[in-house]
């Protein structure tokens, strides 16, 4: 699988195996690609994947009080949103950053 590959599939597990699959093409770069782009986007795919999972669970306990309820339905459509732009702009020959993460790498 080569480097375009290897980075829609990353994108793409956030619908089938948002854990899994980074973590696997993680290892798999390292092991024989040796492709910084394929790592650094497994990484923030994972990272992605944490952050918004914890900010999806904060809103949500905050939607009992009302104060979450808009913040809960901006971060789920960005949990959806985000692996699709990174599908496309990749099949477009670009490099996908993550939001929110980009910044922590």
């Amino acid at each position: 699988m080569g480097n375009q590959g290897a980075k829609i599939l990353t994108h793409a597990s956030a619908f089938f195996m948002p854990f899994l699959v980074p973590i696997a093409m993680f290892i798999v770069s390292k092991m024989s690609m040796h492709d910084e782009l394929v790592e650094r986007t497994a990484i923030q795919a994972v990272l992605f994947q944490l952050v918004m999972g914890v900010l999806i669970s904060i809103s949500a306990f905050f939607s009992v009080f009302l104060i979450g309820i808009p913040f809960f339905i901006g971060f789920s459509i960005m949990w959806v949103v985000v692996p699709i732009l990174g599908i496309i702009q990749t099949l477009n020959g670009g490099h996908y950053e993550y939001p929110i993460v980009r910044s922590f790498m």
